[in-house]
């Protein structure tokens, strides 16, 4: 699904993973790279009149855009305005994000849910001071998909202590909308990746599918693209990563306190599925679904893929004697690089 994005460029235009490419750069192919939504992004594209489009200029407008709408650490973002009720209108990024995310909810049975907030907040993910021992039941009572509603542009809450987090799936949609601008100008080939979440078009230099890198999901890696697992072949379709060896924390107890949160129990997903790598038609798709296998963990999540043949995924998980193992679906095993370097 792609976002509807031409309300959001008329106010600009009114105006994890490593992208393994050669080093060398033809001529037709411009390369951007910049700063976004506390990471950074990198964009190759490979079309002759790319060169006389000042790209550059009109990524990092776009970027603006986004982050003043799905932002969770912009204190003046569309998205930090409703969760403290200063508007319940929505710009339709945030409204896709949204709506895309009811769906995925009723399908994980409320496993993955966006008003999960008050409990990333607690345990210290949403940019908030952490809260040791949370109570749960008190926090819970906040929490549940069927507890907000779109209506006519405009976000109902049951409860105006409801808040929404968004970042399962904004990145994912970030990409989607920078891709609908690159098409919009008629580019055919080219790559985008932004905090990780990935979406391919077409081939790349070489008239291939474009190479990239899945990180091991090893504590200590921190830089994307040092220590890759493996290597895929993506072409029109999106690409996210999602794991907890990066984003944890040890409590006062000594309990390892994870970003994925159970939405329906309030607690951090313990589990040996040490990361998911989702491929779907887009970016988005492939954010959200990602996190919900993370939180149904190996065994359900194979089940779950199961049932959803339009999703790939290659699961890297450790057995009993914590050594690495990893579960691919079908589609994806073809896809894989002899050699990850």
């Amino acid at each position: 699904m792609r976002i509807r994005s031409w309300i959001l460029y008329s106010m600009v235009l009114g105006l994890g993973y490593a992208c393994h490419e050669t080093p060398t750069t033809p001529a037709e192919t411009v390369v951007i790279d910049g700063f976004a939504q506390g990471g950074t992004y990198h964009i190759v594209v490979k079309d002759a009149r790319a060169k006389t489009w000042n790209l550059k200029a009109q990524i990092d407008s776009l970027i603006e855009v986004i982050d003043r709408s799905v932002s969770l650490y912009n204190p003046q973002s569309r998205l930090s305005r409703i969760n403290r009720n200063e508007t319940d209108t929505l710009d339709p990024l945030t409204q896709q994000c949204i709506e895309i995310a009811e769906r995925i909810s009723r399908e994980s049975e409320g496993l993955y849910d966006i008003t999960i907030k008050p409990l990333t907040a607690a345990y210290g993910f949403a940019g908030e001071q952490t809260v040791q021992h949370p109570n749960l039941d008190s926090l819970l009572q906040f929490v549940g998909y069927q507890r907000i509603a779109v209506q006519e542009g405009r976000l109902v809450k049951q409860d105006p202590r409801i808040q929404l987090d968004l970042n399962s799936i904004a990145q994912g949609a970030s990409v989607d909308f920078l891709s609908d601008y690159l098409n919009r100008l008629g580019v055919e080939d080219y790559i985008i990746e932004l905090g990780g979440e990935i979406f391919c078009r077409g081939t790349n230099a070489q008239g291939a599918p474009w190479r990239v890198g899945i990180d091991r999901p090893t504590e200590g890696n921190i830089t994307p693209g040092a220590d890759l697992q493996v290597i895929l072949g993506l072409s029109n379709e999106g690409l996210a990563t999602s794991g907890n060896y990066r984003k944890f924390y040890t409590d006062s107890l000594g309990r390892k306190i994870v970003h994925t949160i159970n939405a329906l129990t309030g607690e951090p997903v313990i589990s040996n599925l040490l990361s998911v790598t989702m491929v779907a038609r887009d970016a988005t798709l492939a954010d959200a679904y990602g996190t919900v296998c993370m939180v149904l963990g190996l065994e359900r999540s194979k089940a779950f893929l199961a049932a959803h043949p339009e999703l790939q995924a290659y699961m890297i998980y450790s057995d009993e004697q914590g050594n690495f193992k990893t579960y691919v679906t079908s589609g994806l095993a073809q896809r894989i690089a002899a050699d990850p370097r």
